[in-house]
């Protein structure tokens, strides 16, 4: 019987190499350059590498290498070219499977050395490697500057800009903010490219994030930092000396990313190494190739005048571009009628249905779709022409006129005074930002004699809508009266605003409501945007401590939106006001507290019973009696 073999101790075999050692070899390169610089593209290439490593078959071309994970066409592309130099270089016959004769093999555990990068510098890096540790000789990372006409930098000039104007604010809301950064930016600030998922705005926090820009208060505000300001002044000297020499001072604006790849790569050709990886934002705003187009105004701007014409003729190209992103001028927009997509589905079906049907007897141009609030209204679209090759049209910017229309049958107007929306929606018409807010309602005959409340009733409470309420009622028989109704007015309006410059101004700005441009004949009109509108109209958005407490108020029964107003402009949040009780000496003086604050047009006041109610509501300890 032949003996054993003796006992093996330890690895029995090492580890197969990787079948793939030039792919290796040049991705270890491309990691260690891209790692010498500062650059998050080195993660990438490692990703990349660890996929390498555990693939245990011999590629053929780099295409192949499409089905491993964290190879994209970027990567792909680079290591083709590299694979062609190569071949061109040693033959096409040349081994692609082994290294050549002499060259070191990159082997698992030196994955993460710098041999490559740091042969240049050899000489240079030996003194300071003796004196003062090992990474003397590594490049010292490059600060951070947007590439030109990307999202951040038209973001960082638009708020250096505004801040330079004399009297200014100090910050800028999201929608004026977007309006007036579009002009000098390549990409939309709203609407993202065909598969990505990504607007321009999508930079802003990249430069939250690098302390540049701070963001306060609710709705936000955007205001430079310190060294924001510094590095928007260094943009600005940028574009002035751009209009100078297109040439001048060019390498200067460029983005980290763009200058990097022209140096490991050598040509002023980009790729895109995100195309399928995984990456983050900053990436993907950044990355955008630079395209040659007139550059616009650098100075400080001014706020746009009723006419918008420059005083200087060699400006008015510039002046016009300006003008152009802020308005809309007669001809260049179509008046268009929104139907809230509840007025087309559910419940009567058939009732519903037959409103579109009038509308489109009618040759009314209109659009379904959800408003947040009311029923119909009607905004100015920006007409758009294709542009070729495009499968979408670009999307115009829609204003919204000031008219929106709620619309109530007496059966919803009975349910909605009994399950208390009736009162609920008057306050949010009167809040949503425009001024003639109407109601339109639909008799229909002998039907409100059938109903759960007196017909006496929901005839006071449409006169009190009007009266007290100060809303415009238009009283119709039934659907066809309204489909007339709204054809004429989409008619009037069309021709109301047809010689009007819109301009677009944001409902969080003071003092920009309650003007009556159309009456007074002016050429122009201060309008907000529908996605303004819109977002502003949530029902259940993010509310206020004011806003909530503001709501509390309106649950008393005879405590109406003015009267809330009105304690709100004395008393501002529940704190407030348990405070102002406290400082009360008797409990007579505490439930007279808001007898005399005055509401309404009428200055009246509140009243001895409704502060008696509010406090005891506020005060009262255990349940109330």
């Amino acid at each position: 019987m032949p003996a054993a073999e003796p006992v093996r101790l330890g690895r029995k075999r090492a580890l197969p190499s990787c079948p793939n050692p030039l792919f290796l070899k040049w991705l270890t390169e491309l990691r260690d350059e891209a790692k010498e610089k500062g650059l998050k593209i080195q993660y990438t290439y490692q990703k990349a590498i660890g996929s390498l490593n555990k693939y245990p078959l011999p590629l053929q071309n780099a295409k192949e290498a499409k089905i491993l994970q964290n190879f994209g066409d970027g990567i792909c592309k680079i290591l083709d070219q590299k694979l062609q130099r190569y071949l061109k270089e040693n033959g096409p016959d040349a081994p692609i499977h082994s290294l050549p004769e002499g060259a070191p093999r990159p082997g698992r555990q030196d994955n993460n050395s710098l041999a490559p990068s740091r042969k240049k510098n050899a000489a240079g890096d030996q003194g300071k490697d003796k004196g003062g540790g090992g990474g003397g000789g590594r490049k010292k990372k490059r600060d951070y500057i947007p590439q030109k006409r990307s999202g951040g930098y038209a973001v960082l000039l638009t708020l250096y800009r505004q801040s330079q104007i004399p009297g200014s604010k100090g910050y800028m809301f999201k929608m004026e903010l977007q309006a007036e950064a579009q002009r000098l930016c390549d990409k939309s600030f709203t609407v993202p490219d065909l598969g990505s998922k990504y607007t321009a705005w999508s930079s802003v926090s990249t430069l939250i994030q690098k302390n540049f820009v701070m963001k306060t208060h609710n709705p936000a505000r955007y205001s430079l930092t310190e060294e924001g300001l510094a590095l928007a002044q260094r943009l600005e000297c940028v574009e002035q000396g751009t209009k100078d020499g297109p040439e001048g001072d060019r390498e200067e604006a460029r983005s980290e990313g763009e200058g990097d790849a022209e140096e490991a790569h050598g040509g002023p050709g980009l790729v895109d190494l995100t195309a399928s990886d995984d990456d983050d934002e900053e990436k993907e705003e950044d990355r955008l190739h630079p395209t040659e187009r007139p550059t616009c105004e650098a100075s400080p701007r001014r706020d746009v005048d009723g006419m918008g014409l420059s005083e200087n003729p060699q400006n008015s190209h510039a002046t016009s571009r300006k003008f152009n992103a802020a308005c809309l001028l007669p001809g260049t927009y179509e008046i268009i009628l929104c139907v809230d997509f509840i007025e087309t589905t559910g419940g009567s079906s058939h009732r519903k249905q037959e409103l579109v049907k009038e509308l489109q007897r009618n040759g009314v141009t209109f659009d379904v779709r959800k408003l947040n609030v009311g029923d119909f209204l009607w905004v100015a679209r920006e007409k758009v022409a294709p542009v070729p090759g495009q499968l979408r049209a670009p999307t115009g910017r829609e204003l919204v006129l000031d008219y929106i229309i709620e619309r109530k049958r007496m059966d919803d107007l009975c349910g909605s005074i009994i399950d208390g929306r009736f009162r609920e929606q008057k306050f949010r018409l009167k809040r949503c930002g425009l001024r003639r807010p109407c109601y339109l309602v639909e008799e229909c005959g002998s039907a409100a004699s059938h109903l759960s409340l007196p017909e006496t009733t929901l005839q006071q409470a449409i006169v009190n809508t009007q009266v007290v309420d100060g809303f415009f009622v238009k009283r119709v028989q039934d659907v066809r009266e309204s489909a007339a109704y709204l054809t004429v007015m989409t008619r009037y309006l069309t021709k109301l605003y047809q010689n009007c410059t819109l301009i677009c101004r944001s409902r969080e700005l003071e003092g920009d409501g309650g003007s009556d441009e159309e009456e007074g004949g002016t050429a122009s009109c201060s309008l907000i945007s529908f996605a303004e509108f819109n977002y502003g109209a949530i029902k259940n958005k993010c509310q206020t401590v004011r806003e909530v407490f503001a709501r509390q108020l309106m649950q008393f029964s005879g405590l109406s939106g003015d009267k809330a107003a009105a304690i709100l402009e004395h008393y501002s949040t529940p704190h407030s006001l348990l405070t102002a009780y406290k400082k009360c000496a008797s409990e007579a003086e505490k439930e007279k507290l808001l007898s005399s604050i005055r509401y309404g047009k009428l200055k009246r006041n509140l009243g001895p019973a409704l502060s008696r109610t509010v406090y005891q509501l506020y005060c009262t300890q255990g349940a109330l009696s």
